[in-house]
Formats: C-alpha cells, sequence, structure tokens
C-alpha cells in the first residue's frame, strides 16, 4: 500500500534562508509554489530521494516539521481500506490545486499529523518553476 516517503513538510522562519542553506547541501530546488502561503521542494539529486517541502510559518504554526507524507499509488483507494481497518483520517481524500495532487490527511495514536499522497506529480499552477 505504502511505496515510500514521498515527503516531510517543514515549516520554517525564513524560507529564502532555508533554500539557501539547502542548496549548499547539495540539494536541487524542484518547484516554488504558493501552497501554504509560499512553499519550495527540494531533494537530493538520485532517484527515490524523499522531498523536504519547506514552507513559511502562517498562522498558528511552529516551526519545524509538520509532517511526513506516504507515497500510494492511490489515495482514495488507500484511505478506503485504511479507515476499514480503524485508522482515523482528519478529512476524506482530497485535490490541492496548487501541487495538483491528491492527498489525506491522518492522525498516528499520538496525534501526530501523517499524509498520503499519491505518487503522480504533475498539472502544477503556473508559478512553478525549477532553479
Amino acid at each position: 500500500m505504502v511505496t515510500g516517503i514521498d515527503h516531510i513538510e517543514i515549516i520554517v522562519d525564513d524560507l529564502d534562508a532555508y533554500v539557501e542553506f539547502f542548496q549548499n547541501l547539495g540539494f536541487e530546488v524542484l518547484a516554488r509554489t504558493t501552497h501554504h502561503g509560499g512553499s519550495v521542494e527540494v531533494k537530493l539529486p538520485g532517484d527515490d530521494q524523499p522531498i523536504f517541502e519547506l514552507h513559511k510559518v502562517i498562522g498558528e504554526e511552529n516551526p519545524g516539521v509538520n509532517h511526513i507524507a506516504f507515497r500510494v499509488d492511490d489515495v482514495v483507494k488507500a484511505h478506503k481500506e485504511l479507515a476499514a481497518k480503524g485508522v482515523h483520517f482528519a478529512s476524506e481524500p482530497h485535490k490541492v490545486a496548487s501541487t495538483g495532487r491528491t492527498n489525506a490527511n491522518l492522525r498516528d495514536p499520538g496525534g501526530w499529523r501523517m499524509q498520503l499522497v499519491d505518487a503522480k506529480r504533475d498539472d502544477w499552477e503556473p508559478d512553478r518553476h525549477h532553479d
């Protein structure tokens, strides 16, 4: 069902400083979007590397890891199967316009936020660009 870690979302105070930091470590910028008030996805070169989604603190969020997203082939199917096993989801699967992907948010037994996300990574909004 889960095929890998898709991304780890990290909430930061200074988005540009974090992007520069990760670039200095060898990460490449995949995309910048308006998601969460400004978001940048970075990853190390190579196949099957998890993506770090960096986004600026908004509202009452605290800096740090916001969630880990697990990649699945079909979010709707995975949601249905896991819900039948008693996994609690915060919402039904939904498409996020700024990423073009379907996801479903869930909580682990301790209440920590996790996410299922479909493997397909296309159909982004026009503000996407590569550095």
